[in-house]
């Protein structure tokens, strides 16, 4: 019965990274997109607007998503970074 536990929980971590990296990374992306698109407003005079709320709000996810993918790509070549320039990330002996 441990044994089972044990995959269930396994599977259950499992199952909310790819929750999180799979649909939460690009959602996250598309709201950055959103909020950068809503970031300039139109006035009724035909002037144009910042909002500097909805700019600061796009940066900070876009920049979420480019620290994932920068640490995935790092994760990915950890072993050749470690072989070839010595640089030990992410607990590479």
């Amino acid at each position: 019965m441990e044994t089972v536990l044990t995959n269930l929980r396994s599977l259950g971590e499992v199952t909310l990274a790819a929750l999180i990296l799979g649909a939460g990374l690009p959602m996250l992306f598309a709201l950055g997109v959103r909020l950068w698109s809503a970031a300039v407003v139109a006035g009724p005079d035909g002037s144009v607007r910042r909002n500097p709320a909805a700019l600061a709000g796009a940066y900070l996810c876009l920049l979420i998503v480019l620290s994932v993918v920068i640490a995935a790509v790092l994760f990915v070549a950890k072993a050749f970074l470690a072989d070839r320039l010595g640089i030990h990330l992410f607990g590479q002996a």
